[in-house]
């Protein structure tokens, strides 16, 4: 008769903790969760609580970094925007060096802040003039420009492959419907048209004298006898230009050289960038003036 004895397996051993895991898992691609705003401001996409994107306002301080201060006025038949110009050594090309950029025929941009992103932003945005005109035959008008400019950068607030470009951007151009048009965009994508704008570190200055200076020139009323709404400035696009180096350099407490700003006119002839020798027969103009 066989043994009947049965041997039971011996006892299994208890089970090794489970090891901690990170906040982000599932998802051990996402980084961990942080309190506070330290850990929002890596974040290019996500929120912080008090509902402020902070990528988004390093873009605006980078905007500022250039201590340029640009402007831009609209008057009766043309656009003008004026900029300074500084050379950060003394041997380099003044030419090489520019901040104002010919999308079209028609239409003028100009950056402020970081000049290789605005050079990006250039180059696509004369793909996008080029891309329209071979679609639809014929120019891109300016306020369809910035449009999808500023597109274009609300998406990089959106999405983390791209960061926001440390950018503001001025667009002039005549429009056969609506006449001179200035245009103003910003890294979080908004953009609006105006009489004047500006942008860079003493925008808030500028834009104050050219507040008062608007309340000077419709103390009598916003309109004129034909009903139109009044303008800053009347007079061709010298007039304009004039006025707007004129509150720049107010504003900056600076009288500037035909070397120290660049500036753009957009007529009904096109965009063009003056030269310095049309730059110096403003200022003496100005001179004169004065």
């Amino acid at each position: 008769m066989g043994n009947s004895f049965v041997q039971h397996p011996p006892p299994l051993p208890p089970p090794l903790p489970l090891p901690s895991l990170p906040p982000s898992f599932p998802f051990p691609f996402l980084p961990p969760i942080m309190s506070g705003s330290a850990g929002f401001d890596r974040h290019i996409t996500v929120f912080s609580p008090e509902g402020r994107l902070y990528q988004v306002e390093y873009a605006f301080k980078a905007i500022n970094s250039s201590n340029i201060t640009c402007l831009g006025v609209v008057g009766q038949d043309s656009a003008v925007f004026v900029s300074q110009k500084k050379i950060p050594d003394k041997l380099l090309d003044p030419k090489s060096i520019s901040y104002i950029f010919q999308i079209s025929p028609s239409v003028g941009m100009l950056a402020t802040g970081s000049i290789a992103d605005g050079r990006s932003l250039a180059i696509r945005a004369r793909s996008e003039a080029a891309e329209f005109k071979y679609k639809y035959g014929y120019e891109m008008p300016v306020d369809t420009i910035t449009k999808r400019m500023a597109n274009l950068a609300q998406v990089y607030t959106q999405r983390a492959y791209m960061r926001p470009m440390g950018v503001s951007l001025l667009f002039i151009g005549v429009d056969d419907e609506l006449g001179p048009l200035l245009l103003k965009t910003d890294p979080a994508g908004y953009f609006a048209s105006a009489q004047a704008a500006s942008t860079g570190p003493k925008q808030q200055e500028v834009g104050t004298a050219l507040e008062r200076a608007f309340k000077k020139r419709t103390k009598d009323g916003d309109r004129d006898e034909d009903g139109k709404r009044k303008l800053l400035v009347e007079g061709d696009w010298t007039k304009v230009v004039e006025f707007a180096i004129t509150t720049l350099g107010n504003t900056l407490s600076t009288e500037f050289r035909k070397n120290d700003l660049e500036i753009g006119v957009a007529t009904k002839g096109g965009f063009r960038v003056l030269s310095v020798d049309e730059i110096d027969e403003r200022l003496v103009s100005i001179a004169e003036q004065d």
